[in-house]
Parts: C-alpha cells; structure tokens; sequence
C-alpha cells in the first residue's frame, strides 16, 4: 500500500515539478523529474509496467537509436495504437522515468511502449521493465571513459538480454558483434545485400575501422564492406560467416533520401526514406524489420516513413534567423564521419563540442572522425563549445586554412553570426544539442 502511494504521490510532484521548470525556462526537464520520481518511488518504473497493454519495445546500439525508435513509435501511432516513446532521447533511466511520469494517467493506459535505451542502462531497465522486443542498430566505439572498449558494451546488452527468457531480438545481421546476441533468444535479422550510391559526396570514409575476430579466434575478412564494420564478413578458417536475414534489402542512396527494397517472405516491397546517409537507411530498416513482426503491411509503413520528422539533432532541419538549417548530431568516430560525408559543403559550418559527462570527458574521438571532409568549405567555419580551441585544432590538421576558423566558444552567439549568413550546417555534440534545443528557437 505503501509503494502505491509513493508511485502515485510521485506522479503528482513529477507534473508539478515540470510546471515549475517550464515556468522558470529553466531546461526541457527530459531528466531531473525522473531522477526526482525515481528518489520519491525507486521501483516507479515496476509499477508503469501495468499501463501498457501489448508489448515494450526497446532499442539500443551506439549509433541510431533515437531515428530507429521514432521511426517505430511513429510507425505504430499511424496505425492507431497509442504510444509512449522517449522522444527527446533522453535514454538514461531517469529520462525514461520523466517521460512515463509526465504522460502516465491512473485510468489511461497506452497499446506499445518504445523505448530509447543507453547500453549502459539496458539492464538496469530490464531489473524494473522487461521488455518484449529489443532491436540492436550497432555497436561501436564510443566515450571510452564510460564504456570501455566494444566487448565491455557488448556485455551490457548481453547481460540485459540474460534478463528477459522470452525477450524477442531484431538484429543487424551486418554489425559482427551484433549478430552474436542471438546464441539462446528468438532472434530476426535484417541487413544490407547490397549498397549502391547515387550522390555527390564521397562514399568512403578515412575513419578507421575496427578489427573483429571471429569466434574460432581468427580475424573477420570482408566480402562486401558498407561502413566500418558493416558488412558482410566471414572467416576462411572455420567457415563463420555473416546470418542469413530474415529482412534482407538492396539500398540506392541518394544526396537526400534513400529507396530501399525489402524482401519479407520472398516478397520485395519498395520503400522511400526521406533521410541523408546509408546510416539512416540502416535505421529505417530496422524499424521497418519491426513493423513486418508486427504484421504491418507496406502502405501503413510507407504512410509513417513518408509523414516522419526528424527531431533533436538528427538530420533535424529548422529554419533560423530566416535560413535553413541543418543539425546533425555527432558522438563518435565512426557516426561523426558518416554524417561528415553529407555535410553541404557551400553551407556555413558550426562545429560546437563540449566534454561534460552526457558527451564523454574524452574527446580523441574527434582525431579518428573524418574531418578531412570538411577541407573543400566554401563558407564559414565556426568552432563553439567548451572544446571549441582543440576542435579548431582538429579542422586545422584536416586542412582548413588555420584564418578560415573562426573560434565562438559562446553556443548561441556562433550560431547567430553563421545563420545570419546564409543557410547553415550545426555539428553538436550532445550536451551542445541540449543546448541549443533550449535557447536557439526556429523563426521563420
């Protein structure tokens, strides 16, 4: 009686709380009402389980997790299920916490829940909220003073995996890590056959790659390699190789969009993703694999994918100070280059990179992230942020002349002086999203 007390007194101060920092215009709230409901009820999120009526669905993998999960949830709200969804990417178990305590109703509940979840705090969610699905887009290396190297993360996942007897896993049969998830769970995969380019930035990137060795203990060869370790792989030893989909598709990239083909159950179904970059076109077929689980029928997913808008720095576009603007946000090597490829060269460029905890005190990232993309800038190339002296540091060593960088540590003063000027390109990293989400507001 007690802990239901605490669960709905939780839900009363959550609101309130939200009120008061919208009031005060002090931040969005996407993390410090859960932390607060969590202090007032730490088992809150045990008690939210009863408030979904089919199934959770959770999504994790360094790169890709908040377009793969807003493309799902946005997937089944077309096709009229109610839906709670973690939209502003806030995937640490505080941030899951506020959103169910800011849209919970005692007498209210929702179809699907579809969850953003940080690696890291996979199992810790699991220990509250099983969950019914879990889709894995990638792993890489990413904020190696949290996470480690891959095989640290990977144990994550496998740990929150552990957690769930009849966990469903959708997988990318192209990441060699990923693909290892499945060893004693219900497991799909979906995956790339082929990669075709139809667009006028280079398709290879400088970034470096990393080297997986087979489970025999031999190093992983390539037949077909997309991106870093995207691919389709194989040992000559042993005879290991690349999952055989269940979803396979070809993929035709284009400078703005991509169009997928799709085989489920030797049927091949076109679709038109309305995102820049093959890792976009990775994220709509995950989502896509979910929804062909979930018995959707090509129209329903193509009605979503065509009504889908990018939010909160991912391929987000705005219009400021009377130009367009584009705001990618960038965390690691092998994320940052791809979206580095598509940068529009003859748009201004803010690079803004902070080191608080949410980004990862470490920044080395930056000289293993291809930069060098960024030599041919016709306009102006700004560096913001806390790290904004080591960022210029870094375009210097790309090749930007060292009097083309214009040094603004000042987020909001950078991006006023290159959006005054024409239309822009914003590389956040997070906390400088966070940032700019909450102080530059979209003019027309």
């Amino acid at each position: 009686m007690i802990r239901i007390f605490e669960f709905y007194l939780s839900l009363i101060i959550a609101r309130l709380a939200y009120r008061a920092i919208r009031l005060l215009n002090r931040s969005s709230g996407t993390s410090f009402v859960g932390m607060m409901t969590l202090k007032i009820c730490p088992d809150f999120l045990a008690h939210c389980r009863k408030y979904i009526k089919k199934d959770v669905i959770t999504i994790t993998g360094t790169n890709g997790k908040s377009t793969t999960s807003g493309i799902i949830a946005h997937i089944l709200e077309v096709a009229n299920q109610n839906v709670i969804h973690n939209l502003k990417g806030a995937n640490m178990l505080t941030g899951v916490a506020n959103v169910f305590a800011l849209s919970v109703k005692p007498f209210t509940r929702f179809d699907y829940a579809v969850i953003e979840s940080d690696e890291a705090y996979l199992t810790k969610l699991y220990d509250y909220m099983p969950s019914d699905y879990l889709v894995v887009t990638n792993l890489f290396r990413d904020q190696l003073d949290r996470y480690g190297e891959l095989n640290t993360t990977a144990g994550f996942i496998k740990n929150a995996i552990d957690k769930n007897p009849n966990l469903k896993l959708i997988l990318n049969a192209d990441d060699p890590l990923v693909a290892t998830f499945d060893r004693t769970k219900y497991a799909v995969y979906y995956g790339f056959e082929n990669v075709e380019y139809d667009c006028n930035y280079e398709h290879k990137s400088n970034a470096p790659a990393e080297a997986f060795n087979c489970p025999c203990g031999e190093p992983l060869e390539y037949s077909k390699q997309f991106m870093a370790q995207e691919g389709h792989y194989y040992c000559s030893k042993c005879g290991y190789k690349r999952h055989q989909c269940n979803y396979p598709a070809n993929v035709k990239v284009f400078n703005e969009y991509s169009i997928l083909t799709v085989k489920n159950k030797g049927v091949e179904y076109k679709f038109t993703v309305n995102l820049a970059g093959l890792y976009n076109a990775y994220n709509a077929l995950a989502a896509i694999a979910f929804a062909f689980e979930q018995g959707l029928n090509q129209d329903e997913i193509q009605k979503a994918i065509d009504t889908y808008h990018a939010i909160f720095g991912r391929t987000e576009k705005r219009v400021i100070n009377g130009n367009q603007t584009v705001i990618q946000l960038i965390k690691n090597p092998t994320g940052a280059s791809e979206v580095l490829k598509t940068v529009d060269l003859n748009s201004n460029i803010v690079v803004a990179i902070n080191d608080n905890y949410a980004d990862g005190r470490d920044i080395s990232w930056l000289w293993d992230s291809d930069f060098e993309q960024l030599k041919d800038a016709q306009k102006l190339v700004i560096t913001s942020g806390i790290r904004a002296n080591d960022m210029a540091t870094r375009l210097k060593y790309a090749g930007i002349p060292q009097e083309r960088i214009i040094i603004e540590p000042n987020i909001k003063k950078a991006i006023e002086r290159a959006t005054k000027n024409g239309k822009t390109t914003i590389l956040p990293s997070y906390t400088a999203l966070l940032k700019i989400n909450n102080e530059i507001k979209e003019s027309r």
